[in-house]
């Protein structure tokens, strides 16, 4: 199955204003690139790249007076299946677990696990740890939250959205992530391309997507409590310990976003 993808997304600023992007798909999924995957730029300005320490790709650009688009199209080939389920996965002591996978159990800045653990216990301490814990975890979440882009708030963290009981994907993640997290399941916030593949279109405009990976079973597994179900065709772009080391934009001064599309939608086999 073949996926073309990307976006293009402008900033308008009144000085030269310096910016990193996280735009570029993960490098777990070069391999399965068809087509070139590069960020173009208008005006022509310098850009280059280096990989952070969660192993995402970050573009450093600096916007120009005026302004900078960037966009990007490529066409990436996916296996067509669903998000693998794995009930029988385990969840493992905290004295087990790598030492790289342990930064997942601690809070972060939009995921307050001291705010949220004594609801988590109330919540989940009776449940089977492992596979079924997670799956209880992210159904909650989806049935908690009402989901609405004017609910969006860059602020808003898992302990606001679990008070407000509304907000977008990554909300839906973070609240889902630090529920895990105070369940002592590491959790880790992904964010990425996600079309409405083997699923009804949705009237919304397309936007990039946030889910969240949990370590059971010795790996990560994927689990979306926005939408509550396995689903097809998803383009990992950047993972870390929540939104803050994920973003997709991050400008170091005054830019004003004023376009933002973006495309994700199954190449006809015959194309």
């Amino acid at each position: 199955m073949l996926i073309r993808a990307g976006y293009e997304i402008r900033y308008e600023t009144e000085v030269a204003t310096p910016m990193m992007a996280m735009l570029s798909i993960h490098p777990s999924r070069n391999k399965d690139l068809k087509t070139p995957h590069r960020i173009a730029a208008q005006p022509d300005v310098p850009m280059y790249d280096y990989v952070d320490a969660f192993g995402n790709v970050c573009t450093r650009v600096t916007v120009p007076p005026g302004g900078l688009t960037l966009s990007c199209d490529f066409t990436i080939e996916d296996s067509g299946l669903p998000d693998p389920v794995t009930a029988d996965a385990v969840q493992h002591d905290v004295e087990t677990l790598p030492d790289d996978v342990l930064i997942y159990l601690l809070g972060s800045r939009y995921c307050e696990t001291d705010r949220l653990s004594d609801t988590a216990w109330s919540l989940f301490g009776d449940v089977r740890p492992g596979w079924e814990m997670v799956q209880a975890i992210a159904a909650f979440t989806h049935d908690h939250l009402e989901f609405g882009y004017h609910h969006a708030r860059a602020t808003k963290t898992a302990w606001d959205a679990h008070q407000e009981q509304q907000g977008v994907c990554r909300d839906f993640a973070h609240l889902a992530i630090t529920l895990c997290r105070c369940m002592n399941i590491p959790a880790r916030y992904c964010t990425g391309y996600l079309g409405d593949i083997g699923v009804p279109p949705s009237d919304a405009p397309m936007d990039f997507s946030a889910w969240f990976d949990v370590w059971l079973g010795n790996r990560w597994h994927v689990f979306d409590a926005r939408h509550n179900q396995p689903r097809i065709g998803r383009i990992l772009m950047a993972q870390g310990r929540d939104a803050t080391d994920t973003a997709l934009t991050t400008t170091f001064g005054p830019a004003r976003l004023t376009e933002f599309q973006v495309h994700t939608d199954l190449v006809p086999p015959d194309a």
